[in-house]
Order: C-alpha cells, then sequence, then structure tokens
C-alpha cells in the first residue's frame, strides 16, 4: 500500500503546467468548453428572441467558428474571448431566468427579452472584434 499516487512530474509543487500561472493549461479541453459555452450562449440567445417576439438569426460561419479561431490564435485575443464568453454567459443566464419568471406569470416577456437581445448583440459583436482581420482575396505579390 506505500505505491505512489502519481505519476510524472508534481505540477502542483510547480503553480500548474504554466510557470507563474498557478492555474494548468487544457489545451484541447479548454477550446471545447469555450465552443460548448458559446453554442450554449446562442441556444439562450435564440430562446430570448423568440419571447421577444423576433425571428432566431441564423448561425453566420464567421460567429460558429469564432471559439475555433481564437484557439488557434491563442495569447491574448484567446484569454479575452475566454473572459468575455464568461461574461456574457454571467449577464444571459439571470436574464433568462428573470424572462422565463416573468412569462410564467403571464406577463408579456418582450419589452425586457428585446433589451436582453440587444445586449447580446452588442457584447458578442465586441467580442468578435478579437478576431483578426480576413486576408484580402487578393494574391499577395512579392516586388
Amino acid at each position: 500500500m506505500n505505491a505512489p499516487t502519481t505519476f510524472g512530474p508534481n505540477l502542483a509543487a510547480s503553480g500548474g503546467a504554466l510557470p507563474g500561472s498557478g492555474r494548468p493549461e487544457f489545451g484541447q479541453a479548454s477550446a471545447s468548453a469555450m465552443s460548448m459555452k458559446w453554442s450554449a450562449l446562442h441556444d439562450a440567445a435564440n430562446v430570448v428572441a423568440m419571447l421577444a417576439g423576433i425571428a432566431a438569426e441564423p448561425m453566420r460561419p464567421e460567429v460558429r467558428n469564432f471559439p475555433a479561431l481564437m484557439r488557434d490564435i491563442g495569447g491574448w485575443r484567446r484569454e479575452l474571448a475566454e473572459q468575455g464568453i464568461d461574461d456574457l454567459s454571467a449577464i444571459m443566464e439571470p436574464g433568462l431566468a428573470a424572462l422565463l419568471a416573468v412569462n410564467a406569470r403571464g406577463v408579456n416577456p418582450a419589452p425586457a427579452a428585446l433589451a436582453l437581445w440587444q445586449e447580446f448583440h452588442a457584447a458578442r459583436s465586441a467580442l468578435l472584434t478579437f478576431s483578426p482581420p480576413a486576408e484580402s482575396a487578393q494574391p499577395r505579390r512579392f516586388m
């Protein structure tokens, strides 16, 4: 019963996988979590749109691919995107719960839902600005 309980280097002693970070690096799992949160946010936004009485928008490729793009870019953009998605979740979760509670009481949630819908779009637009500019369609020429 004296067998070691861990294998590999002791990451707890070093403060995480990244020196000085204090938190481990999860790589693909972190990107997958960001993608799931992004998708859940858009599902919630579709419910808010329904409560506001407007049609849910189709997800454009640049919106759908945002988490994967941030994963590929990495660095400060990815960190800010993850934080922004968490912040947007913190707005949408109680907002949607309140809208559903109002709707369950038989009160028209449309005005409040429209306000939440507009806040969601403004915040999402701000997050999408972290995407780097698209490459021009013209081929590069060397001079």
